[in-house]
């Protein structure tokens, strides 16, 4: 058996520090083509490539594109990201041009309970401890941005409201990029009549910010600067809606961007080229790294590997209906990630006990690893299981997964890259260039446009989570339909719920049914043109665990440790 997961010493971050990357402009000229003067170098070992390079590369034909999703999460790992970059690795180790597109991960979870996510073992994205902490920036630009656009609305307030805003109806909030459970309700403008009106208000996170959405959605400058107009940020007394645009906060709001929209390159520790770039959340909002990042990877390589966040019912469900609806995007093969481990966990097996064979659990299990396959085919894509390797997998559970996924249609197969990087998950990559070169992928979306907003949650709630229904207040209805008659009807609805479950209880593994999906809240993205629906407990501002990861990140010699 090969090396496998847990066999090896070092951790992740020890494995990334020991690395000797190539310098970036030498990658980017070596395996990309681009010159030095199309970069903008953030040190020896990341670079933004220029907007102008980008525009001039309109013409070139696109390589085909890969989707990356998973099962439900589990906390015994699935390993998503670490696919992403392992993929990556492999197809250019069976001698394809490829590189990988993801998202820049958040300081929230980085220091509280999911930790990085850069990949990991020998599959992993470098500088490590970079993209996971300020990288290059860009989410602080976002965050600036969105609470710039705040501080216009309470400023326009105070010096007189000649937009008449109800400071009542104010649906703007501030962001941070951190999980601060105090912030999700404050009252704002305490101290007297020279700080304004006392008003209630909050803060979500930043990846939840609407800002964030727009970013990884804007096809350009001029785009982003436009849907960043058409933010809507208030109502009048009469319920008339204030956009950002009425308060002249697009125009700045999109200096504080203007550097942020260059994607950012890196590598993986073989050396293959990668975009991070975005990162709105999954369970919150629509999970997709940018679309400049992904249009312009697809312009450079023959084969491009992108990801969408969580389990295939809410990242890869949001990519489609979302994110390729409005960029015209078109995966040629979606690779689902699972781990033996995490079926046998959603097979009813403590995490304490998963290193025991067992094959009732595990083929309990794959009821979860079933659905999100059947979701995958109705949006008209092939599908590969790429099953990533634990020490504790034995013969007969191996066997089993592989046998009932080719009951299902699709190829199951082992892969080993945290362990021995692009090498290890060959069998994967030339299983998704079989199936890409079949031909095989005609992309459907899940509703069409016209179809009413409250339906549109209804039919995800039924095809992809399974659920009885959807059920929401006559408020919430009433919500809908107010936005419909104001033409935003024909926008994509973006499900904001738990990823750790089809249901919105976070308990229910496996392949529940009998259940509703409730909807609590809803929300209208007008610049990002769709409406959030929020569902069932799910917090737009997560807070930090009992023992966060904080606990044990720090500096030591000079060196950070800890980070995952």
């Amino acid at each position: 058996m090969p090396a496998s997961q847990h066999q090896n010493p070092k951790s992740d971050i020890e494995i990334a520090q020991a690395a000797k990357p190539k310098r970036i402009l030498e990658v980017a000229k070596d395996k990309l083509g681009i010159a030095a003067e199309n970069l903008e170098p953030y040190g020896h070992f990341k670079a933004k490539v220029s907007m102008e390079y980008i525009n001039s590369l309109k013409g070139k034909k696109d390589g085909k594109l890969i989707l990356v999703t998973a099962i439900s999460p589990t906390p015994a790992g699935e390993g998503k990201t670490t696919t992403t970059v392992g993929l990556t690795d492999a197809l250019n180790h069976i001698g394809k041009k490829a590189m990988c597109a993801l998202r820049e991960p958040s300081l929230g979870p980085s220091f509280g309970m999911k930790g990085g996510a850069a990949g990991g073992g020998y599959a992993q994205v470098i500088p490590m401890e970079d993209i996971n902490l300020h990288f290059t920036g860009d989410f602080h630009a976002i965050t600036s941005a969105h609470n710039l656009l705040s501080a216009l609305i309470d400023n326009h307030i105070y010096w007189g409201n000649a937009l008449g805003i109800d400071s009542r109806r104010v649906t703007w909030r501030r962001v941070l990029d951190m999980n601060d459970r105090a912030l999700r309700e404050i009252v704002c403008s305490l101290g007297g009549v020279a700080n304004g009106y006392p008003r209630e208000a909050g803060f979500d996170i930043t990846v939840a910010s609407e800002v964030m959405a727009i970013f990884c959605l804007a096809k350009g400058m001029e785009d982003l600067k436009t849907r960043l107009g058409n933010i809507i940020v208030a109502y009048t007394r009469d319920r008339k809606p204030v956009r950002a645009r009425e308060l002249n906060a697009n125009g700045a709001m999109t200096v504080l961007l203007k550097d942020a929209l260059a994607p950012n390159l890196v590598q993986t520790l073989e050396g293959t080229p990668a975009f991070i770039h975005g990162g709105p959340f999954a369970n919150i909002a629509h999970g997709c790294n940018s679309v400049s990042a992904t249009t312009t990877a697809l312009k450079l390589a023959d084969y491009v590997v992108t990801e969408a966040g969580f389990g295939a019912d809410l990242g890869a469900e949001k990519f489609i209906d979302i994110k390729c609806r409005k960029a015209g995007l078109k995966p040629d093969c979606v690779v689902i990630v699972a781990t033996i481990r995490a079926l046998k966990m959603h097979g009813g097996v403590q995490k304490a006990d998963l290193k025991k064979e067992d094959l009732k659990a595990l083929e309990t299990g794959m009821s979860n690893l079933q659905r999100h396959i059947e979701n995958i085919k109705k949006f008209g894509l092939p599908a590969v299981v790429s099953i990533n390797r634990f020490s504790a997998d034995s013969d007969a559970e191996i066997k089993l997964v592989k046998e009932k996924c080719k009951a299902l249609g699709v190829e199951a197969l082992m892969a080993d890259h945290w362990a021995e990087g692009g090498a290890g998950a060959a069998d994967v990559a030339k299983a998704v260039v079989k199936v890409i070169d079949e031909g095989k992928a005609k992309v459907k979306f899940l509703y069409p446009d016209e179809m009413p907003l409250f339906e549109k949650i209804r039919t995800i709630a039924k095809e992809i989570y399974r659920a009885d229904d959807a059920t929401a207040d006559k408020s919430v209805k009433e919500q809908l339909k107010t936005w419909e008659e104001m033409g935003f009807g024909k926008l994509p609805v973006c499900i904001a719920k738990t990823q750790y479950s089809f249901s919105t209880n976070p308990d229910a593994k496996g392949a529940p049914t009998g259940f509703n999906i409730p909807v609590r809240e809803v929300r209208l993205s007008a610049g990002a043109e769709f409406i959030v629906a929020i569902c069932g407990e799910i917090m737009t501002m997560p807070g930090l665990p009992k023992v966060p990861s904080a606990d044990s990140i720090d500096v030591k010699d000079g060196k950070v440790v800890g980070l995952f």
